[in-house]
């Protein structure tokens, strides 16, 4: 455990420092978040004229997905340099554990990697006076399939074989499937060893909504935090799995693109059935997120992607983390700063932070919809 601990925290330090040409939406990553955070890109991209501190002032706390980590860090540095008087706290833990905070009261906004249930909005009735809790786009990015397979540096897979990868019916790298998908390539017949998050993971259920979708005959398990299928081994966090797939001969797994990226490790293009098998990039994934329909009511903007799309170069396994505040009913004493932060995170400035520092801005259809519903909250 000691040993697993320490690499896990190696991986995440290493993903904190891959900012910069890599998409670095990371699923485990320190709780600092002082002004000079966990995240080493350069928010200078926003002058402090570009972000209006209005009547912000004080603390505010904020929790939830880990996903976000970096580009909140990104967005702290900017904001906290332009408005001296407050202070933000982001608490990376999970999706589940923002949502609970957030509606427990004890948190201004929640970040998280899946749109709010039925459940989860009836019971944020309880603390949003008057109003509910509703998500907020901010940031996308690719969930990257990493694999260390020796002597085979590119590999093309599509939704269906990696769907019998992960539920244990391909058990060898050179199964007639995989090869078909690899023409001219030599595959060894070394056994494949997958892994998967061993928590409730919001990366794991955005995988199998794609899988759900994209091949249905393969993949009969509903999309759940919880990793559903039989076989395979659990690691934990994104940081967990990578480390495990660089250090496991014949393995594949998945995580965030920054930790493939932070240790060198080779990812799978995707075969969608467009003219050319698609690599996981911010790019890419933009390019799917921009075909995303609003799913949401009212102000709610929860998204729906497309997970079947063909359209060139759109990488469709992809994640979007939203920003869970009240409508109505926000706290008094931390709506100025949440309004003040936000406005800025979804702002031209904020959203170019992240497209220089290689993440996925939200398709500007969406995001003047997000800003329009930043300025009602109350």
């Amino acid at each position: 455990m000691k040993l697993q601990r320490k690499n896990m925290l190696r991986a995440s330090a290493l993903g904190a420092l891959v900012v910069s040409g890599a998409l670095v939406l990371t699923a485990c990553g320190s709780d600092d978040n002082t002004k000079d955070g966990g995240a080493s890109g350069k928010p200078s991209a926003a002058a402090a004229g570009d972000i209006k501190c209005d009547d912000a002032k004080g603390k505010l706390l904020a929790s939830g997905s880990s996903a976000q980590k970096n580009a909140v860090d990104l967005w702290v540095k900017a904001y906290m340099a332009a408005c001296p008087g407050v202070e933000v706290n982001y608490k990376s833990s999970s999706s589940g554990e923002g949502i609970v905070a957030f509606n427990q009261g004890t948190v201004g906004f929640a970040g998280s990697d899946s749109a709010l249930k039925p459940e989860a909005v009836e019971e944020s009735k309880k603390v949003c006076t008057g109003g509910q809790g509703i998500d907020l786009p901010m940031v996308g990015g690719p969930i990257a399939l990493g694999f260390n397979v020796a002597g085979v540096d590119k590999l093309n897979l599509d939704a269906a074989t990696i769907a019998n990868i992960f539920n244990d019916k391909i058990k060898k790298w050179d199964d007639e499937a995989i090869k078909k998908l690899n023409p001219g390539v030599t595959l060894p017949s070394t056994a494949i060893q997958h892994f998967h998050r061993s928590e409730d993971s919001g990366t794991t259920e955005n995988l199998g909504k794609y899988l759900k979708a994209a091949a249905p005959e393969a993949w009969t398990y509903e999309a759940a935090k919880k990793w559903p299928a039989p076989g395979g081994l659990g690691a934990s966090g994104s940081a967990g799995v990578a480390t495990q797939v660089k250090q496991v001969d014949g393995s594949i797994g998945y995580f965030e693109l920054s930790y493939a990226s932070a240790q060198g490790i080779k990812t799978v293009d995707l075969n969608t059935g467009a003219a050319a098998p698609v690599k996981a990039s911010a790019d890419s994934a933009s390019k799917a997120i921009a075909a995303a329909k609003i799913a949401g009511t009212g102000s709610d903007l929860a998204l729906k992607l497309d997970y079947t799309t063909k359209a060139e170069g759109a990488y469709p396994i992809v994640l979007v983390t939203y920003e869970v505040v009240c409508d109505k009913g926000n706290k008094a004493e931390t709506l100025p700063i949440v309004k003040s932060f936000l406005n800025y995170t979804a702002s031209d400035a904020g959203q170019k932070v992240l497209s220089e520092n290689g993440y996925a801005p939200i398709p500007a259809e969406i995001n003047t919809k997000v800003r329009e519903v930043i300025k009602s909250l109350s």
